[in-house]
């Protein structure tokens, strides 16, 4: 039984249990302390845990995840046997409040001995040390005796504290003559039966409902399915090696089967991941991502291919996997331009940094590469450590990783001594609590301050001359702080009704508003100031950040649906903006853009500034910045019916007030992310 056909099977048979089918939800998941969907239940984990109503009792879906960054990698690992993946797909059926152990255990039995047709014989069954329910329930369905397991193998929490319980696995027996007891009894499913909230002193409490939550491996099924030990044995490995032979002209042998795994592996994990807008970077999953692309090229290159190779190799995934995924097929473009912009900037790289380690080996006595090599090759050429690490493994050379380490830390320290403003300096000061700045969208309102804080030349002083640079902080204020992109308001402060203080610029360190400027007479902490805006400067980024707004909507559609903001500048009358896209606009692209925004402009649409819950923005189909987290209330702008985003940022009321916006310039800044700069109001007349 292939794939294709498993996926099927699976979902028909839970949607003949009454189970609502659902598509796989993204890899970039809804969760802060993930990267990737590493798991069938990410998508849940509100439902499971409380925090959200289910919207059906019963749901079956078949997930795509990733493992490969923070705590859940197994990159290291993919290549060197026959079940890691960086990329797999988990089955999963979920029942939310509905049926419970009984069910979940016959649907279990039923689906694999009596659909799939496997051996009873074949399977064994765990369940948790004291869950005699299970137990008694397995003997009744299978007739078989389950063998008891502790909380290491078969007890499932969320954490600490938190939605808890007991679970029962099924393994598959390879067969007698494989030595490996790990290789020969392989786990193919897992029921998770979460009944208990854990509190903070470990008290078990029953929860109010209880779910169902399960997992299979879909790569360990077809191997079981298709009488493989080893996961790339199965069909649609073999299908994508198979095209790895057409395109490099080397044919798979035991001596490289490796670097095929890798390379076969890695295309998915890379296609998927783009198709689902992780574009590929050196930070955060962007960076994961291209760590694995990276691997892959280096792969290739073992097998002596120097030319692009997984941008062609990705119609092949679209062969196998498009029908299961038709988000791979709607992303075909967008994917292929991404993969190629990253496989062409690394080629160059990737050969000068192998010639530089190459010498750098001859003056190895040791065995080991030093730290400070390995950190060149990362800092200079792109060589992630894992990178280097897999090249120096086959001439059984290490890296003196502790040493990499250091280097990376001193650089880091550079980084921090370099960067302009004194950010370590303002988080030191425990004793601000913050900056009340609730009144700054009303740039009129007179408000009397009292000064906190001065930093002058990096130290805090009491008092400050004339004509001295500082970074004042107040108790209160209505100048913008530098935040979202938008630069920060200009003004001056007022002392005893002369001015004090020219502030050329108001910024932002967590929740405290600093005012940058330059001292007129002598001000001390403790003094009272009134705060004064250059309002005229703070209506032209009013208009310039709607103007930006109003940019993105065009966007989206003279180009698809599919851009999103990857950053801006909003300042006086000017917005840099950048957006993921795989090419170069064309001459026409953006003429229509540019006309776009300037019909809007014309037609003088509302724009309406409103606060809600974060929930009730989602529902009025708010877009939200990528990449960004957003509290409980959230700041709604709204322009007509063309433009409705969250952002806490200073805007106009009409869309007439912005005059006029002409698109300066078009650029790449790096695989997959463009920039537009645009002039609006008068600098744009």
């Amino acid at each position: 039984m292939k794939y294709n056909e498993i996926r099927k099977t699976f979902l028909n048979f839970f949607e003949s249990k009454g189970h609502k089918i659902v598509p796989s939800a993204s890899l970039i998941p809804n969760d802060p302390t993930l990267l990737f969907t590493v798991a069938g239940m990410v998508p849940w984990k509100g439902i499971l845990q409380g925090t959200e109503p289910p919207f059906a009792p019963r749901v079956a879906d078949v997930q795509k995840c990733i493992r490969a960054g923070g705590k859940h990698n197994d990159l290291d690992e993919v290549g060197f046997d026959g079940r890691h993946h960086t990329f797999f797909e988990m089955l999963g059926n979920w029942s939310f409040g509905d049926y419970f152990k009984e069910s979940a255990i016959e649907y279990s039995w039923e689906l694999l001995t009596k659909v799939l047709g496997l051996n009873p014989n074949k399977l064994r069954v765990t369940t948790y040390e004291t869950d005699e329910e299970s137990t008694e329930i397995w003997r009744k369905v299978s007739g078989k005796e389950a063998i008891r397991k502790d909380d290491k193998e078969n007890w499932w929490s969320a954490g600490d504290t938190g939605p808890c319980g007991p679970c029962t696995e099924i393994f598959y027996d390879f067969g007698a003559g494989i030595e490996n007891e790990d290789d020969r009894w392989v786990e193919i499913w897992n029921d998770v039966f979460m009944e208990y909230d854990r509190d903070a002193n470990g008290n078990l409490l029953p929860l109010p409902k209880k779910n169902v939550d399960t997992g299979a491996g879909l790569e360990r099924w077809a191997a079981v399915l298709q009488g493989k030990i080893d996961n790339y044995d199965t069909d649609l490995f073999v299908a994508l090696m198979k095209a790895v032979e057409d395109l490099t002209g080397v044919k798979k042998t035991s001596e490289n089967t490796s670097s095929f795994k890798v390379i076969a592996d890695h295309l998915r994990a890379v296609g998927f991941a783009i198709a689902d807008g992780v574009i590929p970077s050196n930070t955060d999953r962007g960076y994961v991502i291209r760590r694995i692309l990276r691997r892959a090229m280096r792969h290739s290159q073992i097998l002596g291919y120097k030319g692009p190779l997984l941008s062609k190799l990705y119609p092949t995934l679209i062969t196998e996997m498009g029908e299961a995924y038709p988000e791979l097929v709607h992303e075909e473009k967008h994917v292929v331009e991404i993969i190629q912009n990253e496989e062409n900037s690394f080629t160059d790289l990737l050969q000068n940094g192998m010639k530089l380690l190459e010498t750098e080996i001859q003056k190895i006595n040791n065995n080991v590469l030093p730290g400070d090599v390995a950190f060149k090759l990362f800092d200079t050429y792109g060589f992630p450590l894992d990178l280097t690490q897999t090249i120096l493994r086959e001439k059984n050379i290490d890296v003196d990783v502790a040493g990499f380490e250091k280097s990376m830390n001193e650089q880091k320290e550079r980084s921090r001594a370099d960067t302009k403003g004194t950010r370590t300096l303002w988080e030191s000061q425990k004793q601000l609590t913050g900056t009340d700045d609730s009144t700054k969208y009303k740039p009129d309102s007179e408000m009397h301050s009292k000064v906190l804080s001065i930093l002058r030349n990096g130290e805090f002083v009491e008092s400050a001359d004339a004509n001295d640079e500082v970074e004042i902080v107040l108790d209160k204020t209505n100048f913008y702080g530098t935040q979202g992109g938008q630069v920060g308001d200009s003004g001056e402060l007022q002392k005893d009704g002369k001015t004090i203080m020219t502030v050329s610029e108001a910024s932002r360190v967590d929740n405290i508003v600093i005012h940058k400027g330059t001292l007129t007479d002598t001000l001390n902490v403790g003094d009272s100031v009134l705060t004064l805006i250059n309002t005229s400067l703070r209506q032209q980024t009013a208009r310039a950040h709607t103007a930006a707004h109003l940019l993105q909507a065009a966007l989206r559609q003279v180009l698809n649906e599919d851009v999103e903001q990857r950053g801006s500048k909003v300042s006086p009358d000017s917005v840099r903006f950048d957006f993921s896209f795989g090419r170069a606009m064309t001459t026409e692209e953006k003429q229509a853009t540019e006309d776009l925004i300037n019909k809007w402009i014309s037609e003088d649409l509302p724009v309406s500034h409103e606060e809600m819950s974060l929930e009730k923005a989602k529902a009025k189909g708010a877009m939200a910045l990528f990449g960004e987290k957003y509290g409980d209330t959230v700041k709604v702008i709204t322009a007509g019916d063309v433009s409705c985003e969250l952002c806490g940022g200073t805007h106009i009321y009409h869309t007439g007030e912005i005059m006029h916006a002409k698109i300066n310039k078009e650029k790449s800044i790096s695989s997959g992310i463009r920039r537009i700069t645009m002039s609006v109001g008068t600098l744009a007349e």
